[in-house]
């Protein structure tokens, strides 16, 4: 749904104020002593958090970020703190960087903190926006969208909850029973709740839903204040693993950024990579195209790959230098009129920022590629091109007392043993041995018997590469069935082609023609040089029968997970469902929604005839 931002009103005493609930943002005695007071104080922080490897916070209405920044500020002041804060907050209208930073200037102690908050700002999209603050240790998961139906997408177990939203007269919607049950459904055992309001039927809601309750004295003007704890008996969901070492069975993209996370945590990861180098299968392609799926109906596809688009851009700032990518701009052309008629209409429909999307006329389109092009269509200002197999040697090098990468080891079989799986060769040589193991093996994920039900199948791809002058001025990636990137070390990438099933590794001239077809519709005038002179890459693209990726931990055989069935958007995917593995096993918030955890899913599977 499209996210309608808040506007900055500020009354004369300087208060912030929203004319849509008709309700200032925080006290006009003192936001910071406010935030003090009831929402730290309340849940009895920061000594709750003292000791404890990781501390997950849930608040309903993030608003200027004056809660966020308050606790984020107190942990950082606290010797003992927590070694990972997580912060989960929804909000409805969410405010533009521009108008924090007006808000926050009466903060001045905060000034740091707000400072790194607003220069990780996302876009006003709906959805999860996961930041990484402090270097990775306070994370900060924005949710853009109605709490009504947002809090039942979260999966997290919270210790602490911050009740903020505008006042139950104002905002009726995020008071009510339902919004307690769902949060009694993510809180911990225990798990303490606290907010300015002690009207009655909020009271009664909480306490419903399992909730102790009671008043505490209030802040400045207001008598009381409400106060909460769990009283649930049930065992934790889900227990941090003791062992945490693991094996990984293919240094591809969607390998290699699993090993990244899982050693980002601190965890010993060994890569076994059957090739004599990483990342020489589909993941070894010159250039491949970053930029999401945008649809009107704002389906799983789009979600998902808009979604994984800023966490790969944010996987790629974070690992630095090494990895050879530009966000040069995607055009994507339309196919037709009437593809042009749906492109348009899901701009309007998503109502996005327009550093997101833009819809372009061919003259335009033609002046942003700096050729001609033959149609218009979507413009992505933040996509561009990616060297994968850069990323992926990146990512394994990231943490190199962590992750080990063996090549020139191809796994045969994996046995569980005891409490542990082994990877073992032809000749039944044990490879590495680990409690946990996560197949990555791309299009041969499904030649292991454990997953087979997967129906994990390749599709072989050829790329063309071409050293053409007349393309020279070409300044973003061009897609229509098909891509073209800008020069890379004097060569533009051309691709590329789609067969399912067929094995073949070998470059094909029939292939390279077909290219060449592709550019004569992506460009007017395209260059046609001699097929037969012509060279690039096959590489072959693991698919799902529904055609979305598969990620996560099979149930049925405690401690394998898989990560595979990329298709063509293993760029995009890659750093999110890699997040998405670490996090699950070490019992972190999801980096995603629950319906799209469910979609990627091995266990989709597993009912299929």
């Amino acid at each position: 749904m499209p996210i309608q931002p808040a506007q900055l009103i500020l009354q004369p005493d300087g208060t912030p104020y929203s004319e849509t609930y008709g309700d200032i943002y925080h006290s006009a005695h003192g936001g910071p002593d406010q935030a003090q007071h009831v929402f730290l104080g309340g849940n009895n922080l920061p000594q709750r958090w003292r000791g404890r490897d990781r501390f997950v916070i849930l608040e309903t209405g993030f608003g200027l970020g004056l809660n966020f920044l308050a606790t984020w500020a107190a942990w950082a002041a606290d010797p003992q703190a927590c070694r990972q804060l997580h912060f989960i907050s929804v909000e409805k209208h969410p405010f533009s960087a521009a108008d924090l930073a007006i808000a926050h200037a009466a903060w001045p102690q905060f000034a740091a903190l707000a400072k790194e908050l607003r220069a990780n700002w996302p876009l006003a999209l709906s959805g999860f926006h996961r930041l990484e603050l402090a270097g990775g240790r306070v994370v900060l998961t924005l949710i853009f969208g109605d709490a009504t139906r947002e809090l039942g997408q979260i999966e997290a177990e919270a210790d602490a909850f911050y009740l903020d939203g505008f006042s139950p007269a104002r905002n009726p919607e995020l008071w009510t029973p339902d919004i307690a049950k769902a949060l009694a459904r993510l809180a911990t055992p225990g798990a303490t709740l606290a907010t300015w309001s002690v009207a009655g039927h909020v009271r009664a809601a909480l306490d419903g839903a399992g909730f102790d309750l009671e008043k505490r004295p209030g802040f400045a003007g207001k008598r009381q204040m409400l106060c909460g704890r769990n009283r649930s008996r049930r065992p934790p969901r889900q227990i941090p693993p003791t062992d945490r070492s693991a094996i990984i069975i293919g240094a591809g993209l969607a390998g290699s950024t699993v090993a990244e996370s899982l050693g980002r945590r601190g965890w010993q990861v060994t890569v076994l990579e059957r090739a004599a180098e990483a990342a020489l299968g589909a993941s070894g392609n010159p250039a491949g195209v970053l930029r999401p799926w945008p649809s009107a109906d704002d389906n799983r596809l789009a979600r998902l790959s808009r979604a994984g688009f800023f966490a790969s851009l944010a996987l790629l700032h974070r690992l630095g230098p090494g990895v050879a990518w530009q966000a040069c701009g995607v055009l994507h052309l339309a196919r037709d009129a009437a593809h042009a008629e749906q492109q348009r209409r899901a701009v309007t429909a998503l109502a996005a920022p327009d550093d997101f999307l833009q819809w372009v006329e061919a003259d335009a389109a033609s002046r942003l590629a700096g050729l001609p092009l033959p149609a218009g269509g979507w413009y992505f200002p933040g996509g561009g091109w990616v060297a994968a197999r850069s990323l992926c040697t990146a990512a394994l090098n990231a943490y190199p007392d962590r992750l080990r990468l063996r090549c020139n080891a191809p796994v045969d079989r994996i046995v569980r043993s005891d409490s542990s799986w082994q990877a073992e060769d032809a000749s039944g040589q044990v490879l590495a041995t680990a409690p946990y193991l996560i197949i990555a093996g791309g299009h041969e994920t499904a030649r292991f018997p454990a997953l087979a039900h997967l129906g994990i199948r390749g599709a072989r791809g050829q790329t063309t590469h071409l050293a053409a002058p007349e393309l020279t001025a070409l300044a973003r990636v061009v897609c229509r069935s098909g891509y073209l990137t800008p020069a890379l070390a004097n060569r533009h990438v051309l691709g590329a082609t789609f067969i399912e099933d067929d094995p073949d590794p070998t470059e094909r001239l029939q292939e390279h023609r077909d290219n060449l077809a592709t550019l004569r519709r992506l460009l007017i005038d395209a260059p046609q040089p001699d097929p037969a002179a012509l060279h690039g890459h096959v590489g072959f693209r693991p698919l799902t029968p529904d055609r979305l990726p598969v990620l996560g931990w099979l149930p049925e055989a405690p401690g394998l997970g898989v990560a595979s069935g990329y298709g063509a958007r293993g760029l995009v995917w890659c750093a999110l469902l890699a997040e998405l593995l670490a996090a699950s096993v070490e019992g972190e918030p999801l980096p995603m929604e629950r319906d799209l955890v469910r979609a990627v899913s091995p266990q989709r599977f597993h009912h299929r005839p």
